[in-house]
């Protein structure tokens, strides 16, 4: 039987616009390549302004981006979120159900959350204004036993420790079910903010923590190589993503360096979360650890090649090739 993966986090809606400065980032104060969180009022402004520029619309979300790639690799899938009774809520159940995401999306009272995202040159980086809504009334009550059973992996996005007592009920739920728990940091300064916080949630119930080296930084105030090692004491295996360097990896004294597959890059959105459901899959099918970021990085390569988090049919298809040979899968 193959192994399933289960996801938690905020499910948002991403609002994607290409732009040709960083006039707009400078207008609503954020610091480039940062997540910061926004009201109601100033993500409806925000949202006026982005029409005007050009924007495409896509379920997203860091927990919800990684386990829409393991469904579609062909990994039994589940999602834990919340939405609103709205339109972008429909989307976001559309589209979980349209990638074959076994869903428990629960229905808030506040309106659907979205994250304004701001693709600028020269190198693609992303930056987020983030309304959360009814992501944010998702609480350690709706976490329902049943919700968990069957499942081998639990997977937690970092953004969700606005809510430090609903990740604290997930893990100690995944970890009472025996399940292997990874953790995506999420943002710098979300890692800046809740720094004790996670450090605990790592040492004591983090199986396989991913952080870029921004992350890692503000994790371990130590720069990528040593943050690696910081953070293998802590968790059974650590990934620190490099960019376009590529990512390393280690699990005690094991240590691998992985190049960045080739990509023409034009929006370095997703690519992060893209990364861990690729070396959470072939995890899942036994491959040694250097596979596994082989892997990640593979299909990686595939979304920071579109705008947004969702990979095209032929570009699926050329990943799903290249993880098959990587891995020694026949056809």
């Amino acid at each position: 039987m193959k192994k399933s993966i289960l996801g938690i986090g905020n499910a948002l809606t991403d609002i994607l616009a290409v732009l040709p400065d960083d006039t707009l980032l400078k207008k609503y104060n954020l610091p480039l390549g940062s997540m910061q969180h926004v009201d109601a009022t100033t993500g409806n402004t925000i949202w006026a302004d982005l029409k005007q520029i050009g924007v495409q619309y896509v379920a997203g979300g860091s927990a919800a981006n990684t386990v829409s790639a393991t469904a579609i690799l062909g990994m039994p899938s589940g999602y834990i979120g919340k939405v609103g009774d709205d339109e972008l809520g429909s989307l976001f159940r559309q589209s979980q159900m349209q990638n074959g995401i076994k869903s428990n999306l629960l229905v808030g009272t506040a309106a659907s959350g979205r994250a304004m995202v701001f693709i600028t040159a020269p190198n693609a980086d992303r930056t987020f204004a983030t309304y959360l809504g009814a992501a944010l009334e998702l609480e350690p009550d709706d976490l329902k036993p049943s919700y968990f059973e069957g499942y081998d992996y639990l997977h937690i996005e970092g953004y969700l420790v606005q809510n430090q007592n609903l990740v604290r009920r997930a893990v100690e739920m995944g970890k009472e079910r025996g399940m292997i728990i990874s953790l995506d940091m999420a943002s710098y300064n979300v890692v800046e903010s809740n720094i004790v916080f996670l450090q605990d949630i790592v040492k004591n119930y983090i199986d396989i923590v991913f952080a870029n080296e921004t992350e890692a930084a503000a994790f371990t105030h130590r720069p990528p190589r040593e943050a690696l090692q910081a953070m293998s004491e802590m968790a059974r295996i650590a990934v620190v993503k490099i960019g376009k360097d590529g990512s390393m990896i280690q699990s005690g004294d094991e240590f691998h360096f992985i190049d960045a597959w080739p990509g023409e890059a034009v929006d370095a959105t997703g690519a992060g979360d893209t990364y861990a459901a690729g070396f959470l899959y072939a995890h899942a099918g036994g491959m040694p650890l250097k596979t596994c970021g082989e892997v990640g990085s593979a299909l990686a390569a595939k979304v920071v090649e579109v705008i947004g988090t969702k990979i095209d049919i032929p570009r699926w298809k050329a990943a799903k090739t290249e993880i098959r040979r990587l891995m020694g899968i026949s056809e």
